[in-house]
């Protein structure tokens, strides 16, 4: 198993590329297929993509197979009555870690989770059970600071909501990456609404460890609902 330094170092100043179906809509998504998933990972690491990030033990495992990049997995799932769903469970993190994920990243946030664990003791549990490196990905200055505290090896703005411009702003928020950056003892990986190459540049600039980039990069019915949008033309 590669080191925590290797992977990070392997990653340091990259291109992570998450690979995904769209995740409100996995079913009736046509790029929901391990094989699709595995083919834009090996045409994201061709294109310079430094690690791959990937939903789902099947999706990991086909990916795991196709590229010879770190690999960061996930599981999302739905469970009655939480609104975590990012590797919710330490037995969703086993099966992400079984699949061939070099790293786990998970729900990070404050938000009550189904085990009754906190982010802290879900982050310590999985460390000790899968021995791989945990990935944060949280919405706020402090729950990056806590989860940096109980043993993650980097933090990622995943799930913060809309920036310091205003609701609704598909703008990045890197008045939160900054903040991270500066406070927290571990690498930040600029994640979440990285629209544009000059986007991920600026969070290199202000000091990102790396960038992931998902939708712009793997979603084309949502890159071409936008050519269509801005062109007056009716999706579908």
């Amino acid at each position: 198993m590669a080191s925590v330094d290797s992977l990070l170092t392997r990653m340091r100043g990259g291109l992570i590329v998450s690979c995904q179906p769209e995740a409100e809509a996995r079913e009736s998504d046509p790029m929901n297929s391990p094989a699709i998933m595995a083919a834009l990972a090996r045409s994201a690491v061709l294109g310079g993509a430094v690690a791959i990030r990937a939903d789902s033990p099947a999706d990991i495992a086909a990916v795991r197979a196709a590229v010879a990049v770190p690999l960061i997995g996930i599981f999302k799932r739905d469970l009655p009555g939480f609104s975590v769903r990012i590797t919710p469970t330490l037995a969703d993190a086993e099966r992400v870690a079984a699949a061939g994920a070099d790293v786990i990243a998970l729900d990070a946030t404050a938000r009550a989770r189904a085990e009754g664990r906190t982010a802290a003791d879900l982050i310590r549990a999985v460390k000790v059970a899968t021995g791989k490196l945990v990935f944060a990905d949280i919405s706020t200055l402090e729950e990056g600071v806590r989860a940096a505290e109980a043993g993650a090896d980097a933090v990622l703005p995943t799930l913060a909501g809309p920036s310091a411009r205003g609701a609704g702003s598909d703008e990045p928020d890197f008045e939160l990456l900054a903040a991270l950056i500066r406070e927290v003892r571990v690498p930040v990986i600029a994640e979440g609404r990285i629209a544009t190459p000059t986007q991920a540049a600026r969070a290199l600039e202000l000091g990102a460890w790396a960038v992931c980039v998902g939708t712009a990069i793997t979603r084309p019915r949502r890159i071409t609902a936008g050519f269509a949008a801005a062109m007056g033309v009716r999706a579908g």
